[in-house]
Parts: structure tokens; sequence; C-alpha cells
């Protein structure tokens, strides 16, 4: 997705940099499951959801959740391995949309980049979906530039390409279906092995008249997403040109946080030094983390007041303290405050926008919602895909039979302010943004 950053701040574009690939782990051999244990493991996803989930209604009626499952359940009616079997489980996850609460692949990631490594082959482009079915190019796989960027596709190897979007957004998890459909844009290429497989061609016909058929073989290279969830200076850049900056924070989660903590230190004291007045923060493709890398790498230098980083939550008790009991559902207040770091020598007082995007996500919303309650700047981008009020505290469970990942929240918080409008994150200023001009 491609906003000009630059044109914002009223200014001209920088490049962007690039990374190296992601080491390489092995991957988990297929094995066959048989039709009673693949229900078994659906009872067990069932039951797990409604014991555990502190606030389920916030996504999903029981009665629709339980109805998907008796429909899901007749689909299990043989054997099955890993990947089968995911491609009919996953069917629940528009169902219960939410970001957090999903039955997906086990170490998707490490999986696919060790199958890359050894030679397996992916469907050849980066895409943009759309919720409404269109599929369109963007680059080739691994974010090469392509001479058929922006064209619509209107069939894969024969099959409607708005089918094949409709059959892979229907296994896709998050809020709503312009969340899934950004989620799958950057999954397009794992998702379609895992539902048609990956020939070593594929018969593409395109919605233009410049050239309707082509033949494009499969590509053996590490996807975009993949070589950027894997490289500190592809998630984290600072910009600045003359008194603007665009610093692009896309995820809250680092094992090494004091680099993480460090490059933002070094961002804020450069922009301090060169005077920089307008800064934008993208976190368009942020999915979350963890909130102290926005609180004290981000928050330290542009806040000035205290503030909280939610309201009431309802949290539902797995590891019971003083006077709680496992299973327990507990709300409450936050009441707790983070004080403003007034004495902090690279605290920004210019103007602040937060680009925010249907990739926006978890702690990211959080981070956004903070901004908007106490204004510590504008939130700006395309919105309404995300609630405010997310969810957090995130369980996993390997279902014993399939071996596939369970995610369920453990609780829902509301944002600052604790209002409850709008439902949606929705910036304070909308624009729009060309996802056929991605820069990987």
């Amino acid at each position: 997705m491609s906003i000009d950053l630059w044109k914002i701040l009223g200014l001209t574009a920088l490049a962007l940099l690039t990374a190296p690939a992601i080491p390489a782990v092995a991957a988990t051999p297929a094995s066959v499951i048989s039709a009673a244990d693949l229900r078994a493991d659906l009872k067990t996803a069932i039951e797990t959801i409604e014991k555990n989930h502190p606030d389920l209604e916030h996504m999903v009626d029981k009665a629709t959740l339980r109805r998907t499952a008796r429909w899901i359940d007749r689909d299990l009616d043989r054997p099955m391995d890993q990947t089968q079997a995911w491609s009919v489980l996953a069917q629940l996850n528009p169902v219960l949309a939410d970001g957090h609460l999903l039955i997906g692949l086990p170490d998707w990631r490490a999986s696919a980049a060790s199958a890359t490594a050894q030679g397996a082959p992916w469907f050849p482009f980066e895409v943009s979906v759309a919720a409404s079915g269109h599929l369109r190019l963007i680059a080739l796989l691994g974010g090469a530039p392509s001479a058929d960027a922006g064209r619509s596709v209107s069939r894969i190897n024969g099959v409607p390409a708005k089918e094949v979007v409709r059959t892979l957004l229907k296994r896709t998890h998050g809020d709503t279906p312009s969340a899934r459909a950004a989620l799958l844009s950057q999954r397009w290429w794992l998702f379609y092995a895992k539902v048609y497989g990956t020939p070593a061609t594929f018969d593409l016909e395109f919605a233009d008249q410049r050239g309707r058929e082509q033949l494009a073989a499969s590509r053996k290279v590490l996807p975009a997403a993949l070589q950027r969830d894997a490289s500190f200076e592809r998630l984290f850049r600072c910009e600045i040109r003359n008194t603007g900056a665009v610093l692009t924070v896309s995820t809250f989660s680092w094992p090494d946080k004091a680099r993480f903590f460090a490059f933002t230190e070094a961002c804020f004291t450069k922009m301090a030094r060169e005077r920089v007045r307008r800064l934008v923060i993208d976190i368009r493709e942020n999915g979350g983390g963890d909130d102290d890398m926005w609180r004290d790498g981000i928050l330290r230098y542009i806040a000035d007041q205290p503030f909280r980083h939610g309201s009431h939550y309802i949290k539902r008790v797995l590891t019971p303290g003083p006077g709680e009991l496992a299973g327990q559902l507990v709300e409450g207040t936050i009441e707790s405050v983070t004080e403003p770091a007034t004495a902090e020598p690279a605290h920004f007082t210019g103007d602040v926008n937060v680009l925010v995007g249907p990739l926006t996500y978890s702690s990211a919303v959080l981070f956004s919602n903070v901004i908007q309650d106490y204004r510590f700047g504008h939130v700006v981008g395309v919105g309404k895909s995300v609630r405010t009020r997310q969810t957090g505290g995130v369980k996993t469970l390997i279902l014993p039979n399939t071996g596939l990942l369970l995610s369920y929240p453990r609780f829902v918080l509301d944002r600052p302010s604790g209002a409850r409008r709008p439902k949606w994150l929705t910036p304070d200023r909308e624009i729009a943004d060309d996802p056929t001009s991605t820069q990987f």
C-alpha cells in the first residue's frame, strides 16, 4: 500500500531500504488424520473458545458459531492431512471475525521459509485483494518490479479470479471483510498453495486488452512479507527531509527491544537537531506486539500529559492471582497512568500524524486510540476495518490431532476515553491508499 507520505508533509519522496532473507527452519512432515480425530479437534476448538473467550458476543453470537461448526463437521467426513484439515477448519475464521481468534497453520513463517530454501514454488506475483473479489498484480513475488503491476486478473488456470478470492477469504481471519482482504493480500502465495496447490506454470487471464492471457512460471523466492518481517531495517525506518520526517514502525514485536529503543531515540534526537516540525508515524502494516514499545519508544517523545492505554476491561482468569479463580470473568478499569517524559531533550512538539490502514491491529490500535483520545496527534489514513475495542492477551492451543493452532484472546479492552463509538478505528482524516503501489 502506498501513500505519498512526503506529500502529506509537503515534501518529496525518499527511497526505501532492502533487506536479507530469513533463515530456514525445517517443516513438519505430513500425516493423515482420521475423520473422527478431525471432528474431535473441531469440538475441542469450539469448547475452548466458548470456555475461555472473555466476551464472545463481542465478535459472534454462539448460535452462529455452533451452526457454522455443524456445517464444518459435516465436511470432516474423510481422512485428511494437516493442510486439508486447515482448509476445512479455517472456515471458522471469518465467522469468528477477530484477528486474535482463529485456527491457523503452526509456525507457518518458518515452514514457508524452509520450503522456499528447499526450492518450493509459489504463486509468481505479489497481489492486492479487495473484499469484492477483485484481484490485481502489484509486483513479482518477493517484491521485484513487474510490467504487469496494476493489471486485474480475471481467471487463474481457468477458474474465475473472483471465485478463487472468495474461496481464500473464507479461510482468512480478521475483524471485517476489508481487514481480511488486506491480510490475504500479504499471504496470497501461502493460502493459494494450501488450497489449490502450486503448479509449475499459471495460466493467467486479464480483464484488460493488453495481452489477455499469459503463462507465468511459479517463483521460488522468499515472499515479500517474510523478507520484511525478518528485517529490522525494513520494519523500522526513520527518514528526514527538510522539516518533515516519516517514522515507519511496522510492528511492536521485536526480540531485541533495546535496539528498537535506541533506534527511536536516535530518530527523535536527529529530528530535534534538524528542527523537524512535521512527523508522520506510519503503522499501516503494524499488526501489534508489546505496548511498551510504543509507550517507551514513541510516546516518550511526543506525550505532553499523563495517559493510560485503555479504560474498562473484561478478562478471563487463566492464571489466578490473589483473590481470583481460574475461569473467572473479571471486570475492572485501568487506573494507572504513564507520566510524560517532560525532561526528555528530544521531545517533539511539532505536528504528528499517525497513518493507519486495514492491517493496523492489536497494540497498534491501542496506540492509535491513545493518540486520538489524548490529542497527541491526528490519526489519518484508511479506517473502519478494525475495532477500537480490542482483544488481547492472546493464548494458543495446539489441537492434539491435527497439530493446527487455535488462537484466542484473554481480555477485551476499551479505549482510554471509554467511548464505544465509533466502533471501528476511524481516522480524523481519511487518506486513500493505492495497494498497487506497494514499496518493498
